[in-house]
């Protein structure tokens, strides 16, 4: 029986595993957590909308009707792929027939490392309980500062990068300040904090049409977020950050501009891009190993008809490149043999949505383009329908419900002890 092991336990490498239900094959799925992420949401966690229990899913209840799969918790160091081997952090090694790197990517900071401690980004369950902290914790701190100047320092919330992470970060603090604490507080007024969007483009979500980036910058400042684009971060310091010869006083400065992928990547003696994804051929694999398949977000896959680049680092394009290695695995090991020629890999792209706020979003459909309530809706249904698991669906629609009507964030949970100053440790 053939060996396949799966790297990630994402969109890509969780869907691949589900297809492989059954197959001729023995499965083994390695994650250093023990948990699918929804990640599109990931956001909401940050800004006290949703519990992490919400949009994460264990793997091994996923795959417990599979009886052909194992999962394995633990960090792979580097593959050898002359040998065929996964080499983990603890000295294990576990050999394949067939394997699929999924291993995801996360916030690059563009060579300044340094400033990852000061900025925290959004990629796991961890990164978002730090941004919530902060988040809450300037609410806390200003409440009890006496000096104007350094209370208003505290209630700057600087988001750098316009892309959806970054609009749907600042569209969420700025309808907590606007509406969830605005009675909370008796020394301060809540609905004073600034949430500066930076964006270094002409505009934010550079990936959609012009016509609904402009809508989204518009929803964003009616909510009071102050929208600068064509603005470049040069330093993260504790006290703020510089752009260029100016400097913005803040003690909350999120991260929402830019990805890297694993340095696992590396060994596997494939090109890799600028962001240090592998450049696959059209059937996923890496140049003279067609057992090897790189997917999701540490792909680049530049073969898409009608793309000038790579395909976009999206869940959708994840869980297609899962569906596709897992069907090939499928063949080739009922036949017990490699297919000579493989029909490349084609994306069905589907659209794209990005949420601005309460009953806002934007949507990209191709020949359908529009903003509002309707966008709204629609990114609701999505995202329910891709979430893991019928209780997580029932949980995350009744929080929304509730949220929608009454304006609360019952997540509002400070998880660690106050100090005397929001410091990046």
């Amino acid at each position: 029986m053939r060996e396949v092991v799966i790297l990630g336990g994402g969109f890509a490498g969780l869907y691949a595993a589900r297809d492989l239900k059954g197959a001729l094959a023995h499965v083994t799925v390695i994650d250093r957590t023990n948990h699918h992420l929804f990640q599109p949401m990931l956001y909401q966690v940050a800004t006290a909308a949703l519990s992490p229990g919400d949009i994460a899913y264990p793997v091994r209840s996923v795959l417990r009707n599979h009886r052909n799969t194992d999962v394995l918790m633990g960090e792979v160091e580097l593959v050898d792929v002359e040998a065929r081997n996964v080499i983990l952090l603890d000295g294990r090694s576990v050999h394949y027939d067939y394997l699929l790197v999924a291993l995801g990517a996360r916030h690059s900071y563009f060579g300044h490392d340094e400033w990852e401690p000061l900025a925290p980004g959004l990629k796991a369950i961890t990164d978002a309980l730090e941004v919530r902290r902060r988040i809450l914790m300037a609410f806390e701190l200003a409440e009890q500062e006496r000096d104007p100047a350094r209370r208003s320092e505290l209630l700057n919330f600087v988001i750098v990068g316009g892309g959806p992470t970054g609009v749907e970060v600042a569209g969420a603090i700025a309808e907590i300040k606007e509406k969830t604490l605005k009675r909370d507080y008796r020394n301060i007024n809540p609905r004073e904090a600034r949430v500066i969007l930076l964006e270094g483009g002409d505009r934010i979500l550079p990936p959609y049409p012009a016509k609904l980036s402009h809508a989204a910058q518009k929803t964003l400042e009616r909510l009071g977020v102050i929208v600068r684009t064509g603005t470049l971060v040069t330093d993260v310091r504790p006290d703020g950050v510089v752009i260029g010869d100016g400097f913005i006083p803040s003690h909350c400065v999120i991260w929402a501009a830019g990805n890297k992928a694993s340095p696992v990547l590396k060994s596997l003696g494939a090109p890799l891009d600028r962001q240090g994804r592998v450049i696959v051929e059209p059937d996923l694999t890496i140049p003279g190993h067609p057992e090897v398949f790189v997917l999701g977000d540490a792909a680049s896959f530049k073969h898409q008809p009608g793309y000038e680049g790579s395909l976009p680092a999206v869940s959708p394009v994840a869980i297609q490149m899962g569906h596709y290695a897992a069907r090939l695995i499928r063949r080739e090991t009922a036949d017990n043999a490699l297919v000579e020629t493989r029909r490349p890999f084609d994306y069905f792209d589907k659209g794209q949505l990005a949420v601005i706020g309460r009953g806002r979003a934007v949507a990209d459909l191709h020949k359908l383009k529009f903003s509002g309530f309707f966008a709204w809706l629609t990114w609701i249904f999505v995202h329910i329908a891709y979430l893991i698991g019928f209780r997580n669906r029932v949980i995350v629609l009744t929080e929304w419900a509730i949220s929608y009507f009454t304006y609360g964030k019952g997540a509002r949970l400070i998880n660690r002890p106050l100090s005397s100053e929001i410091q990046c440790e």
